[in-house]
């Protein structure tokens, strides 16, 4: 694949996966599919939640409100979740059958979530838009022009990176085997990804979009 293309792989953390505090079905399955896919970018970026303990998105950090209630924090709705991919806990690290060995070009590792008053999905921006993590700038310092997106979970973290990328101007591309979702119910995210005009593909038809210089 050309230099202007660059592979995102999102939130692959082991909290998110079977046995992780916050686990999406069948998370664990999308791993193989990474790795098949990491050799065939020359740019790769693996985002990472890396909450503070006392991140507001935690249930744990609101008494009188429970897991998965929806509560308005800082003027944005705000699901709370269980304490999940705490800065330096082993629920923070990478799935450990993620073969790092085989990328063979650029990797960075992009941490976002850092900011306890404001959750953040997305690998680009908090959930407001107001801060960047600054991967925007450094796709375009690449001159990257085609962002493919895997990871968790399809309907948070991988439909807001894909949006944003998609709003900043990147051609995006949503790995439906290489994602798994919380919801069963995929429509809403569809819709939005269709909305945004963010192709959905098989990573068996990724020779199709090897776009050329």
């Amino acid at each position: 694949m050309n230099k202007k293309s660059a592979l995102i792989v999102v939130d692959a953390q082991l909290d998110f996966m079977p046995g992780g505090s916050l686990p999406v079905n069948d998370g664990d399955k999308i791993v193989r599919v990474i790795n098949d896919l990491l050799s065939e970018f020359d740019l790769v970026i693996f985002t990472q939640d890396w909450h503070p303990l006392n991140h507001k998105s935690f249930a744990s950090q609101h008494p009188d409100k429970k897991t998965f209630d929806i509560i308005d924090l800082n003027g944005l709705n705000q699901v709370l979740w269980p304490d999940h991919c705490v800065q330096h806990t082993k629920g923070a690290e990478f799935h450990n059958d993620i073969k790092f060995i085989n990328i063979r070009g650029d990797f960075y590792i992009i941490k976002k979530g850092t900011d306890p008053e404001v959750d953040s999905y997305s690998g680009f921006y908090d959930n407001g838009r107001k801060n960047s993590t600054g991967l925007t700038e450094f796709l375009n310092e690449r001159n990257i022009e085609n962002v493919f997106i895997t990871g968790l979970a399809g309907d948070y973290c991988c439909e807001y990176t894909a949006i944003d990328a998609a709003m900043d101007g990147f051609n995006t591309y949503f790995i439906l085997d290489a994602i798994r979702f919380i919801n069963q119910d995929k429509s809403s995210t569809f819709k939005h990804l269709a909305d945004a005009n963010i192709k959905i593909i098989e990573s068996w038809e990724l020779p199709l979009f090897m776009l050329t210089n």
